[in-house]
Formats: C-alpha cells, sequence, structure tokens
C-alpha cells in the first residue's frame, strides 16, 4: 500500500497544489485551443514555471514530516503545532502580545527586520516580549513521544519566508507587466489577491529595486487617464494598498518616483473602489513621518478633500483617515485649509456625515488661523455648540469645546454666541463638569474668558 505523506494530506500543501493546478489546466488549455503554432510563448512559459513548481512543492513537502524512531515511515504533525512563519514543527514556541504563536528563531527574524505587527493577524503589537509558550510545547513532546517522533538534533531553520516556487512566480507574474494588456489584467489581479493573503509576497517587493516600477509599469505607460484600463488601475492601485501595509515596504512605496503620483491619479480619475484604495494606500503610508512630508509635499490634499466633498460612502473612512494622519504634520494642516477642508468638513459635520473622524480633524485644523477665520464666517460656532447638545460621546464634546476654545480666544466677536448659548441651555457649563479630563479645561478656559469679558463691560 503506497504512503500517505504531508503533500497529500497538509491543508496548506494541498490548498497551494490545488492553486497551482488550477492555473496550469488555465494555460494548457489556451495552449491546446489555438490553431497550429498560434499558441503564446508566454502560456508555454508559464505552464512551464509552474510544473517546477509543483516539483519542488513535492518535493519540499517533506520537510512537514519527522521520521518514526525506528525509520520505517514518515508521519504529518498536527497544523496547530506547525509555525504561522515557517509552515514547520515548532521546537521553542513563543507567544506575542496578540496571542498568536511562533517558533521563537522565526519571529525573532520577522521583528529584527523591522516589523512591529503579527504576521498572521497584522494587528500592531504593543509590545515586542516574547513569552514561552510551555503548554504548547508540552503538547508537542507528548505527541511526538506517543507517535514515536525522533526530534532532530539541530534544528534546520530556512532564511527565506517564501518558498522558491513562491519566487518564481512572483518574476514570471511581474514579467507579465510588460506584456499584452491580457497579461497584464491576469498578473494584476494575482498580485492582488496574493498580496493580500501572502504576507511573503509584499516582503518579496521590498528586496528588488525594480519590482513596484515593474509592477506600476502600465500605468506609467499610458499617455492619458482615458488610456488606462479600470479594472487594471484598480487591481494595481489595491496592491499598492496591500504592500504598504508591510511596514518594510513603507518607505520603498513612497520613494518610488511613480507611486505617489499614481495614487493622486487614481484618486481623481478611478472608480470609487480604486479611489477608495488609493486613500488607504495613502493613509497606510503615511504612518512614517517621512512620508508625511513627501506626501503633502505632491499635492495629496486637495484631491482627498475633493474626494470628501463627493461624499460617496464607501470612500469617506479612508479619506478622512488620510487626511487626519496627514495633517499631524503642521506643514500639511495649512495645506489642508487652503485646500477647501475646513469648508467641506463643516459641511459635512452640519449634514451629521461621519462627525466622529470629521471633528477630530476640524480640531487638528483649528490650531490654524486661517481654520479659525473660516470656522467663524461659515457657522461653525453654532454647528459645534449643537452637536454637543445632541451628542453622548464624550471625544465628539472634547474635539467640539477644543475648536470652540481656540475660536474663543482668537475670535472675540464670537463671545456673544457663546455667551447666549451658555445662558439658554448651559452647554459650557455641562461639559466642564461632566467632559473628559481635556474637554473640562478647555470648557473651564471658554467660561473664564467669557466671565471676564462680561465683568470688564460692567468696570467700563
Amino acid at each position: 500500500m503506497a504512503k500517505t505523506g504531508v503533500y497529500d494530506t497538509h491543508p496548506a500543501m494541498v490548498a497551494k497544489a490545488k492553486e497551482l493546478k488550477k492555473e496550469l489546466e488555465r494555460l494548457v488549455k489556451s495552449i491546446v485551443d489555438e490553431d497550429g503554432v498560434l499558441f503564446s510563448l508566454g502560456a508555454v512559459d508559464g505552464a512551464s514555471q509552474i510544473l517546477c513548481s509543483l516539483k519542488e512543492l513535492k518535493v519540499n513537502g517533506s520537510s512537514l514530516c519527522l521520521k518514526l524512531k525506528d525509520g520505517s515511515d514518515s508521519l504529518p504533525f498536527p497544523e496547530e503545532f506547525c509555525c504561522p512563519i515557517s509552515k514547520k514543527l515548532m521546537f521553542d514556541p513563543v507567544i506575542v502580545a496578540t496571542g498568536q504563536t511562533y517558533d521563537r528563531p522565526f519571529i525573532q527574524r520577522w521583528l529584527k527586520s523591522g516589523n512591529r505587527t503579527c504576521p498572521k493577524s497584522q494587528q500592531v503589537l504593543s509590545h515586542t516580549i516574547l513569552t514561552p509558550n510551555h503548554l504548547i510545547r508540552d503538547m508537542i513532546c507528548q505527541w511526538c513521544k506517543n507517535h514515536g517522533v525522533e526530534f532532530p538534533d539541530t534544528l534546520q531553520y530556512s532564511d527565506e519566508g517564501v518558498t522558491e516556487p513562491d519566487r518564481h512566480r512572483f518574476v514570471y507574474l511581474l514579467e507579465k507587466m510588460s506584456s499584452s494588456l491580457l497579461d497584464q489584467k491576469e498578473a494584476a489581479k494575482e498580485l492582488r489577491l496574493l498580496t493580500k493573503r501572502t504576507p511573503s509576497f509584499r516582503a518579496l517587493f521590498g528586496e528588488s529595486n525594480d519590482a513596484i516600477p515593474q509592477l506600476l509599469n502600465p500605468l506609467s505607460q499610458t499617455k492619458s487617464r482615458n488610456e488606462v484600463h479600470p479594472d487594471l488601475q484598480e487591481d494595481l492601485i489595491t496592491t499598492i494598498l496591500n504592500l504598504s501595509i508591510h511596514d518594510n515596504n513603507k518607505k520603498i512605496v513612497a520613494e518610488t518616483p511613480m507611486a505617489i503620483p499614481l495614487l493622486l491619479d487614481a484618486l481623481r480619475s478611478g472608480t470609487v473602489q480604486t479611489r477608495s484604495n488609493a486613500a488607504a494606500a495613502l493613509f497606510t503610508l503615511s504612518a512614517l513621518d517621512s512620508n508625511k512630508e513627501l506626501i503633502g509635499k505632491s499635492g495629496a490634499l486637495k484631491p482627498l478633500v475633493d474626494l470628501l466633498e463627493d461624499g460617496h460612502p464607501l470612500a469617506m473612512k479612508d479619506v478622512a483617515s488620510a487626511i487626519f494622519n496627514l495633517c499631524k504634520l503642521h506643514e500639511n494642516k495649512l495645506r489642508a485649509v487652503r485646500s477647501g477642508a475646513v469648508r467641506v468638513i463643516l459641511e459635512k459635520i452640519k449634514n451629521r456625515m461621519h462627525v466622529d473622524e470629521l471633528l477630530a480633524i476640524l480640531a487638528m485644523l483649528s490650531t490654524n488661523q486661517i481654520a479659525v477665520e473660516e470656522l467663524g464666517e461659515l457657522g461653525g460656532v453654532q454647528c459645534l455648540l449643537s452637536i454637543i447638545r445632541e451628542s453622548s460621546c464624550a471625544r465628539n464634546k472634547e474635539n467640539c469645546i477644543a475648536t470652540l476654545h481656540t475660536i474663543c480666544f482668537s475670535d472675540r466677536t464670537k463671545w456673544r454666541e457663546m455667551r447666549e448659548e451658555e445662558n439658554t441651555n448651559g452647554t459650557i457649563s455641562q461639559v466642564a463638569h461632566n467632559g473628559t479630563s481635556r474637554a473640562k479645561r478647555k470648557a473651564s478656559g471658554i467660561l473664564e474668558r467669557l466671565n471676564r469679558a462680561v465683568n470688564l463691560i460692567h468696570t467700563a
């Protein structure tokens, strides 16, 4: 009876094999369906690459097996004993901040590369302390003992985060970006999926200076926006978004000369999904301070504000997040204000659209004198006071009162509005008594200023 190896039973290996076979079937069909010698050489090359990948997958699958002590057979180990990074049996399992378990050498290598996210969940790690998982280690030891499995004297770790078949596929897909439109669309769609599902594919883009320019080649070669195929543009922009999630890629992507300009083109002229994903990519890239400056100088605030004004529900949250992150840099606040952000944001808040996110941006922009003047002219005081009265959200009230505090100390012509509101509804006093600690300070500062003004008038 034939032996059953891990290649046949391990879910990860089976899924990979099925994916490769499906692509092979598609390529072979395209070759067979063509008459004579009219078939594409690219299809032949692709089929050849996949056959090599299947062979290597079969050979490398043995790494997921451990030999029995009598050497008579091989045994696949349980998937829960497998490190999510190395796909091999864990010998020193440790727990990271998210609660996920990894083999110590592989998670250490991940962290030493500058990553601060959990490889599996992509959550940001609150700390990088590695806690030994004694329970899993004991379970692995007991399982090996029960099945007569012999531990190797030394564990053979691989320095690579990806398999060789993955690498071949990566190179092949990038080469298709210089081929026909059909090839470009197929490759872009696959890269979009791979970079979404597989962190190791995101890391591959950081290993070559030419990878991102190759990826964006179809967009950079078009002479006008009308020539860009919408599906191709969406897949490529979304791939850039996926790449940006990887911490090591943020600087590389932003400093690729064509990347940010193409993201801005997508903001202005893409489908709604493309525009939303372009905004999300800018938000993710702007996590680095150096990128905030680079993106701000590129003129990104204007198309972001324009997209915010369009108000499409699919894009609003991503756009607001991008504007907020960029405006953490002082110079970008002025760029946002000059791009009409105050008017657009206030209009959306009056219509009660994405109030939480937009109030946070408005509070940030209110440190700019031009923004304060615009708020006064556009009825910002009454709008903010009405939200304080209506809202049950402490954070929203805090952002409103912080903005009003800036207006109060910058524009004395608004004192009367605030005083009348206070006399009628006691709105500011309520925040001074029941708000967050910051809100209480700001509200008390406003009341003190208003009372001082009244006393001065009475004295006069």
